[in-house]
């Protein structure tokens, strides 16, 4: 199945992008979308912790199932004034 996967500040810079088209298997988790960023993107992997993530909008836990045509944002957590 495909999955977008929206990323933002931070994790956008790592990547080299804000939005990745990728493959992954029926009945995957966020979490597994996730893990396999990092896979990808070992930079990443600190970040882990700190991150909230949504699909289709809604915030979501990493334990959440994904499915075909979803969209996965992972959120760093963000500072200011």
């Amino acid at each position: 199945m495909h999955v977008t996967i929206r990323l933002f500040a931070r994790l956008r810079d790592i990547t080299g992008s804000g939005e990745l088209t990728r493959e992954a298997p029926g009945g995957a988790t966020v979490g597994a979308v996730w893990s396999s960023l990092v896979a990808e993107y070992p930079e990443l992997s600190p970040y882990e912790k700190s991150i909230s993530c949504a699909v289709n909008a809604d915030y979501s836990r990493f334990s959440a199932t994904v499915a075909d045509g979803d969209e996965i944002a992972f959120l760093p957590p963000v500072s200011g004034g």
